[in-house]
């Protein structure tokens, strides 16, 4: 198999592991630890399948997931976003060029407002006590499918 149709298979790949993961998190609360780490594991591969060379793209690459990870330990420690949440983000960040991750954050946020904001009211129409539970996988994954739709697009050009 070439590499030119690793690119689409990986892409769908990922996509698939997105929407099992955001499904998982809105039914359960959770993300499984073998998505995240499926997510992450394949990104080697997809940096092979495009070219990057080892220095200074791939360090590039492990350089933004490390200080992604240290933004977001911190909103894991203060209990403002779940462990799961955290992994998979750092994982995506693995996968997309800076300026695209950027961008899935802002989408990433302005989705997980609406998420929130649909808890919100879900809690407040059952008369719910106790804590929100946000399911911020939803959004990431919502964010990451947005944030795959130009490198899957731009293979058939």
């Amino acid at each position: 198999m070439g590499w030119n149709i690793a690119l689409p298979i990986l892409i769908l790949v990922l996509g698939g592991l997105l929407v099992s993961a955001g499904i998982q998190d809105a039914r359960t609360r959770e993300i499984a630890n073998w998505k995240t780490a499926a997510v992450a594991l394949l990104a080697p591969l997809w940096w092979y399948a495009n070219g990057l060379d080892p220095w200074p793209d791939m360090a590039l690459q492990i350089g933004v997931a490390l200080i992604v990870f240290a933004l977001f330990l911190l909103a894991f420690h203060f209990g403002m976003m779940g462990g799961g949440d955290v992994k998979l983000i750092v994982a995506l960040s693995l996968w997309l060029p800076f300026p695209a991750f950027l961008s899935m954050l802002m989408v990433m946020s302005i989705v997980g407002g609406l998420v929130t904001l649909v808890m919100m009211i879900e809690h407040r129409v059952k008369k719910n006590t106790g804590q929100i539970e946000v399911p911020y996988g939803v959004a990431i994954a919502i964010a990451g499918l947005i944030a795959l739709r130009e490198p899957l697009l731009n293979q058939f050009q």
